[in-house]
């Protein structure tokens, strides 16, 4: 199935707003039952050459992955499993357009800390400026999406998030850290989306020195998420990749490898 935001808010484009606020609609989530290995596997992606072998099409799509399609913008990022030199990856392809990749599952972050993750990028985004809602741009992003927890919001919150319960039926998540490929913006900086300070931006990557090669990135989402927000943070709801053109209008192509969650 294809998930599709419907929101009413004052937004002209995607951004990661609109991520941030329709993760919450997916499926019922996948659970990590209580065997408690030393890693998940959100996107296995490497395993599924035979999918390849098996399939034709222009959009073969990883298994427990849907697309997310947002409802004002008419381009979507074009997402793919691809081969690439013996291994599957999903390739993103944008041209002034926007869409995501998302897997729902429910993780506690305080057993499973570190993120994992390998991806590539064609070119920078060069009008891309995380500080501007017309820069809302990004090669390759990883989003990562915690559930709402009443406990640990004070009494003005708590009114908004029952606000939207009522509107949709749904608390949405709590907030989001949303790892990106920058430009120019200097790594490790973590900042406040433009559109909305529920999702947090962390330069992981900036600048162009590793164009054309896969890097291999892990992060401690559980201290990345307690820097930014300031308290503990509560169970991650989902996982999304995205890569998006349609603020700047420009092009870019990226590349996904294997995410994983793991306890070291």
């Amino acid at each position: 199935m294809k998930i599709k935001t419907n929101f009413p808010f004052p937004l002209d484009s995607m951004a990661a707003a609109f991520i941030y606020l329709s993760l919450f609609l997916c499926q019922p989530f996948a659970t990590v039952h209580a065997e408690s290995p030393e890693m998940i596997s959100v996107g296995n992606f490497s395993s599924e050459l035979g999918k390849l072998a098996s399939e034709t099409g222009d959009n073969i799509l990883p298994k427990n992955w849907e697309p997310l399609l947002f409802k004002k913008i008419k381009s979507h990022t074009r997402y793919k499993l691809m081969n690439d030199n013996g291994t599957v990856v999903v390739s993103a392809e944008s041209k002034a357009s926007s869409s995501g990749l998302m897997h729902s599952i429910r993780i506690n972050s305080k057993e499973y800390p570190f993120v994992q993750w390998k991806w590539k990028i064609g070119n920078l985004i060069e009008k891309g400026d995380v500080a501007k809602k017309s820069g809302d741009d990004y090669p390759a992003r990883i989003y990562i999406t915690f559930e709402y927890d009443g406990s640990k919001l004070g009494f003005l919150e708590k009114a908004k998030f029952k606000a939207a319960k009522i509107l949709y039926g749904e608390y949405p998540p709590m907030g989001a850290i949303n790892y990106i490929w920058a430009n120019r913006a200097r790594k490790e900086s973590i900042i406040p989306n433009a559109y909305t300070n529920r999702v947090i931006m962390v330069v992981v990557e900036s600048g162009s020195e590793k164009l054309g090669a896969w890097v291999t990135e892990k992060r401690n989402i559980h201290e990345d998420y307690k820097q930014a927000f300031g308290h503990e943070p509560p169970m991650i709801s989902g996982v999304a990749i995205m890569t998006d053109t349609d603020n700047t209008g420009e092009s870019t192509t990226a590349y996904y490898g294997d995410i994983i969650f793991a306890k070291n």
